[in-house]
Order: structure tokens, then C-alpha cells, then sequence
């Protein structure tokens, strides 16, 4: 098979769903450091696993476009019958505020294109629609958040002109876990190897487009095998290779393989308490899961980027002289942002880091200002 790079191949492929780039931009979402499994395949197509499937993904005319590739007995496999029956579970966060939930006749699927002559398509390309509002999180108006957050924190205003659309996903807690365990001492780029060379070597493979192979992630008990580290070390991972099957071999032992999963309905420290018990696993790596993966928009990653952006724009003063980022210091930015921005602080603080890439930065033109003092309304 080939990679679907243009609207116009293969049109009854495609499907669509509104979506404004205001509510989503996908160069900066699935580029930004939260999923490890995105490329973009063509200019503005992007492809990736999803759900143990293979998708891609655009946006053209204020609708968010995708196509799935079909994998060899995938839609009758047990994998893809359990993925169906977890979101079918999955509940949407009860903390979002009424004031910004989006009507579902906003984000209501189009399949009339797409349905067969029998109608059999009509369910699944359902199904497919549900997936990706359930993993951008579109029940969420953006476009309210942004106006809250920018009417409490005149910085953020400055910011949100040149980076709309950045949302948080809802990704599947395995794969976010071992994923982020696995950005410790990190950059993105290499990251994103290392989960493909991850994926090749313990997961399912999916489907090949052109000359590229496509893998499902990892399944625990894969992770956990007794040969997993020796591999990992092999493929590079050093000692992120221990953490991530003694983590793996911890959750299967002392818990469940469902039991990431209920940490979804649990209070927010909890879960991170839970998470920070696992070898591995710190504070910044269990917030980025709490809040990617565990319904926790309240949660705030701090690593270098944010810690600078917190000392250079909101709290000059913080860490004066600290040159590693102290736990204490870490509690006082995630606290501070979050008495500004709300119970989806976290989402706020994916929207700075953002514009502190330096890809995002150059491509466009946002320069911060480097004598910016903490400026907040009131």
C-alpha cells in the first residue's frame, strides 16, 4: 500500500469531521512532545497508530480529514475487539466545566460519503469518529479555554496569537507511560526513535506503506518479558531500558493489566502518588501521564523548557541560584499556574511549551521577550 497524500487519492477513503484550526492544529499537536508515534508522511498529512490501526490525518476547509488503512485480520483480531470495547468504557472527563463543553452536533462525524451501498461502512467510520474526538479531546471548546486563560494572564495573550489549536490528546495509559519513561535526559527527535525501534521489536506488526513498516505499541506482558531490557539496551535505550520492564513487571505483579486505566477515575494526587511508586517514574514523567492519558488537566509537566518560561515571564525570583530543578520548586510552578489558569492548567502549560520549541519558534516568528516581567491583570 501506499501512503495517502492528497484528498483526491482514493477519495472514498477519506472522511471528515468539522474542526476548526482554532479547536486543533495538528503540526503543533503531534509534533509537540506528547505522542512519540506521528509523522508527517506529506506535506500536511500525518500518519501514525492509533488504536492498533494505522490513520492519516489532515486538515483542509475547516474540517479534520483521516483515512484508516486496513491490517491483515486487524477488525477481527482480539487486540482490535478490546481497543473497541475500552473506548466504548471510557467515560469523558467529568472536570470539564459546562461553560466550555462543546455541543456534539459541533464535531458530528460526516460518513455520507463514505457508506457502501449495504451501509456497512456507516458503523465502523462511527466508530472511527469516536476514536479521534475521544483522543483529541474535542468535546472541549479550545477557543473558551483560550479566551479564560488570556483574560487572567496577559503573557498567555501574548503567546496564544501565534499558537492557536494546541490541545492536550488522550492517549492509552500503556503507551503513554513507557513512552515518557523513556524521555528522561531527552530530546524529542530521539525519543520518537526510540519508541519506533521500541514498537518494531516488541509490538504487532500493523501494515507496510511504501517502504515503511507500521507496529502496534507494545503490549505489558511484552514489555515485562525477561529478555525485554537486554533488547532495549541493544536497541540504545541505556538505563531507561531497566525502568521500563521493571515498571512493566511491577504493574503485572502487584496490580492488573486494566489497572493504568482506573487510575482515570481516581483524584489527581492519588494517581500520581501511584505512578511515582513504579522504578522510573518521577514526578515529571507522572504528570505528563496524569495529564495526557489519565483525564488530569489540572496536572503541570515542569521540565527545563517550563521551568524557564516560569523564571523568565511569571516568577523571576523562583530557584534564584538553583541550577537543577529542586522538588520544592517544582510544587511552587505547578501551584502558581494553576491559581491562574484553572483546573486545566496543564493544557495551558502545553501551549507554552509549544511556543518554547525551537522548531515552533522559527517556523513562526514568535520571539519571547527576555526581559518579560510577571504580568497578570489585577
Amino acid at each position: 500500500m501506499k501512503h495517502l497524500s492528497s484528498l483526491t487519492i482514493c477519495p472514498h477513503l477519506w472522511r471528515s469531521m468539522p474542526c476548526h484550526l482554532s479547536e486543533l492544529r495538528l503540526d503543533y499537536v503531534l509534533a509537540g512532545g506528547q505522542s512519540f508515534r506521528w509523522r508527517e508522511s506529506s506535506p500536511g498529512y500525518w500518519t501514525g497508530v492509533l488504536h492498533g490501526r494505522v490513520w492519516t490525518l489532515t486538515q483542509k476547509g475547516g474540517h479534520l480529514w483521516y483515512a484508516v488503512y486496513p491490517s491483515p485480520g486487524t477488525m477481527e483480531s482480539r487486540l482490535e475487539k478490546s481497543t473497541q470495547k475500552r473506548l466504548a468504557k471510557r467515560k469523558l472527563p467529568h472536570t470539564v466545566p459546562e461553560s466550555i463543553k462543546r455541543k456534539k452536533d459541533t464535531i458530528k462525524q460526516e460518513n455520507e460519503e463514505v457508506a457502501g451501498d449495504d451501509g456497512s461502512l456507516h458503523t465502523d467510520c462511527t466508530k472511527d469518529g469516536d476514536i479521534l474526538q475521544d483522543y483529541f479531546q474535542l468535546h472541549v471548546s479550545l477557543s473558551e479555554l483560550y479566551s479564560l486563560w488570556g483574560a487572567s494572564d496577559q503573557n498567555f495573550l501574548k503567546v496564544a496569537k501565534e499558537f492557536s489549536g494546541i490541545r492536550v490528546l488522550r492517549q492509552d495509559p500503556v503507551e503513554c507511560l513507557f513512552s515518557f519513561i523513556c524521555t528522561s535526559n531527552n530530546h524529542i527527535s530521539r525519543i520518537t526513535g526510540m519508541i519506533e525501534r521500541l514498537c518494531t521489536a516488541l509490538g504487532r506488526r500493523l501494515c507496510q506503506l511504501d517502504t515503511v513498516e507500521y507496529y502496534s505499541f507494545p503490549t505489558l506482558q511484552a514489555l515485562a518479558a525477561d529478555d525485554t531490557e537486554a533488547k532495549l539496551r541493544d536497541l540504545g535505550f541505556g538505563y531507561r531500558a531497566k525502568f521500563v520492564s521493571e515498571s512493566a513487571r511491577s504493574i503485572l505483579q502487584k496490580q492488573d493489566s486494566d489497572w493504568l486505566d482506573t487510575l482515570r477515575l481516581v483524584p489527581y494526587e492519588e494517581a500520581k502518588s501511584a505512578l511515582c511508586a513504579l522504578p522510573g517514574v518521577g514526578g515529571k514523567v507522572a504528570d505528563c501521564v496524569c495529564l495526557m492519558a489519565l483525564d488530569k488537566p489540572e496536572a503541570v509537566p515542569v521540565d527545563t523548557h517550563v521551568w524557564q518560561i516560569a523564571k523568565r515571564d511569571y516568577l523571576p525570583q523562583l530557584g534564584h541560584g538553583n541550577k537543577t530543578l529542586t522538588e520544592r520548586v517544582y510544587r511552587e510552578i505547578g501551584d502558581y499556574f494553576r491559581s491562574i489558569w484553572g483546573p486545566y492548567a496543564g493544557w495551558a502549560q502545553g501551549v507554552l511549551f509549544c511556543s518554547d520549541l525551537k522548531k515552533f519558534r522559527e517556523s513562526s516568528g514568535y520571539k519571547p521577550n527576555a526581559k518579560t516581567k510577571k504580568k497578570l491583570k489585577g
